[in-house]
């Protein structure tokens, strides 16, 4: 089973204005730890950006860039997308293929919309996932802490079993590349 990391939406317009999203810094550098540690192992790295023309995240923006604090490689691949949903009208489907690729280690921002539809859809594609599951976060909401929207993804998609293929919810340190 040939695995790929994928890293949603880890911009400058989402991570760098105030208030940041809910443990930034310790989320960059799980994320960072994790995509060394594919690259070492031999497994591609895809960083996913979103993008929304007239905004801060238009497309090559300051905004739209990857996060300073990622460490990102030559060899990397970079999706674009216009939607929660990583695999719509985008290349992603196209690229995982051509790499082989059956199992996806989903991590990044938001945990509630780009993070979450991206695990289903990819499960609903027939894909493994594994959710890196403190290496990603998302902003407070009204009706909820950020660590709890968190806490209730991890604890919520691992429990989708209509897809097929499996949704595993595991810390960063303890994923097998």
């Amino acid at each position: 089973m040939k695995s790929a990391v994928i890293v949603i939406d880890v911009q400058r317009g989402l991570f760098e204005p105030l208030p940041w999203p809910a443990d930034a810094e310790a989320v960059i550098a799980r994320i960072n730890n994790l995509t060394l540690r594919a690259r070492q192992a031999g497994v591609p790295v895809v960083f996913v950006q979103h993008e929304v023309g007239g905004s801060e995240l238009a497309f090559e923006t300051q905004g739209w860039d990857l996060d300073k604090r990622l460490w990102v490689e030559l060899g990397d691949h970079k999706v674009r997308k216009t939607t929660p949903d990583s695999f719509l009208r985008t290349r992603l489907i196209e690229l995982l293929n051509s790499l082989e690729v059956s199992h996806l280690i989903i991590c990044g921002y938001a945990s509630e919309f780009c993070v979450d539809t991206t695990v289903r859809r990819a499960a609903a594609l027939g894909y493994q996932v594994t959710l890196a599951s403190d290496a990603h976060t998302t902003h407070a909401k009204p009706h909820a802490g950020a660590d709890q929207i968190r806490e209730h993804h991890n604890a919520t998609l691992p429990n989708i079993t209509s897809f097929g293929p499996k949704i595993s919810a595991i810390p960063t340190a303890c994923i097998k590349l």
